[in-house]
């Protein structure tokens, strides 16, 4: 795969200072635009403990730089309004061998050997019309049945129509159709693919197709959603959540709920897949604490389905394991704290516990997994390092069915406000 070079960012960057000067004229369409540019720096270290010999890559460890232009403008006077909004996408390698590749910050050849830059420029065409708004070309979805999973150096694109109505108070409808996808490690458009669980699918798809909306009411503490999605020739899926805080004293007590329901679709290009999905996650915060307490259990004769290299709003799912094998269960004890409640504002940490059992792993014996993960992030609040944030992120990960993982990943970014 050839990966685009610098010119098609040049056109973004040419776009973010040329046209507030070329159409200072139009309105709310310059008045409202905005364009921001993030940098970020990500190494992440992926050790397989329990792989060894020469034939097996027992790690996955590299360290590259990335650039994130968003450049969004506003909409031109009328009963339809008109607007453009850019994406333009730039990643180094800093660090990379051939017995150390797919991270997934980057793109790997065919020789094995990572590229030394990737990227890509996207646009999509606005049309707001009262308070629905249609989009065409490049989008970034983030929705129960395809979250945006900007886990990695640059985050993932789609390519499609989307459309998002608020007409009604409280009430936001959304309906897409998308065609193609560019990975978090890739910069052109690839054909989208399934996977079951942790194991990517072979089978591709032309379409991705989903309907939705989210209720939010009780003074925006309570929020019922009902999706519908399908990957075309592969899985439909249907999701109900339920989302809801109460204050109670010094207390604010909250509650995730949700249910997938997924089966084959169309051609059934992966055969017959049969899995509903139920998750729950309560908390309680009080001050800068925030406990957590989650269960999450698969139920029918396949593993959850979701689009490949996404992670999803499953309660218990991180990004090292998912918890979402045929027939897992999984318990999760987590600890947030902000301390800004001790006079340190922009310091975060988080420390989770996950659990699982009754995996079927088709080996004739039960799988059991367990991960615990460490994250503390801070973000400069003031001064000349104002909204430089750094973040560590460190991980165990054990299982008696899958590859052990030992993980790392330091994170530093800036993001820098254009206009």
């Amino acid at each position: 795969m050839q990966t685009p070079q610098y010119s098609r960012l040049a056109i973004a960057f040419g776009a973010a200072l040329i046209l507030p000067s070329a159409l200072a004229g139009e309105g709310g369409f310059i008045e409202d635009a905005s364009a921001t540019l993030v940098a970020r720096n990500y190494y992440f270290s992926r050790d397989f403990s329990d792989l060894v010999g020469p034939s097996r890559q027992s790690k996955a460890e590299e360290w590259a730089q990335g650039f994130i232009l968003n450049l969004k403008s506003g909409y031109t006077p009328g009963v339809v309004g008109v607007g453009v909004d850019v994406i333009g996408q730039l990643g180094f390698k800093l660090d990379s061998s051939p017995d150390r590749v797919n991270t997934g910050l980057l793109p790997v050849h065919g020789d094995g050997r990572a590229a030394d830059e990737y990227s890509r420029l996207g646009a999509a065409l606005k049309l707001r019309l009262s308070k629905t708004e249609l989009r065409m070309g490049e989008l970034q979805p983030n929705l129960p049945v395809l979250t945006f999973s900007d886990i990695r150096l640059l985050p993932p694109t789609y390519q499609g129509v989307s459309v998002v109505s608020g007409e009604i108070d409280g009430l936001t409808l959304q309906g897409g159709h998308l065609t193609s996808t560019s990975l978090r490690n890739e910069a052109g458009d690839e054909r989208m693919r399934a996977m079951l669980g942790r194991t990517p699918q072979a089978a591709f798809s032309d379409a991705f197709d989903y309907a939705g909306g989210d209720y939010a009411f009780n003074a925006n503490r309570t929020t019922v959603s009902a999706w519908y999605a399908r990957l075309e020739d592969i899985y439909d899926q249907r999701f109900l959540g339920l989302k809801h805080s109460h204050p109670l004293g010094a207390w604010v007590l909250g509650a995730n709920l949700g249910y997938y329901d997924s089966g084959e679709e169309g051609s059934h290009l992966l055969g017959e897949i049969d899995n509903r999905a139920f998750f729950s996650l309560l908390s309680a915060r009080h001050g800068g604490h925030t406990v957590y307490v989650g269960y999450q259990a698969m139920f029918g004769d396949s593993a959850f389905p979701r689009v490949f290299a996404n992670v999803t709003p499953l309660g218990n799912e991180v990004p090292t394991y998912e918890f979402a094998e045929k027939d897992e269960r999984s318990w999760q004890v987590r600890y947030d704290y902000d301390f800004a409640a001790l006079g340190v504002p922009g310091l975060t940490a988080t420390l989770r516990y996950i659990r699982s059992d009754n995996v079927d792993t088709g080996l004739g014996f039960e799988g059991e997994a367990k991960e615990r993960d460490l994250d503390v992030a801070y973000t400069v609040q003031s001064g000349p390092l104002k909204n430089v944030s750094v973040r560590l992120r460190n991980v165990a990960a054990r299982a008696n069915y899958r590859s052990d993982i030992d993980e790392n990943r330091l994170i530093f970014s800036y993001t820098l406000t254009l206009f």
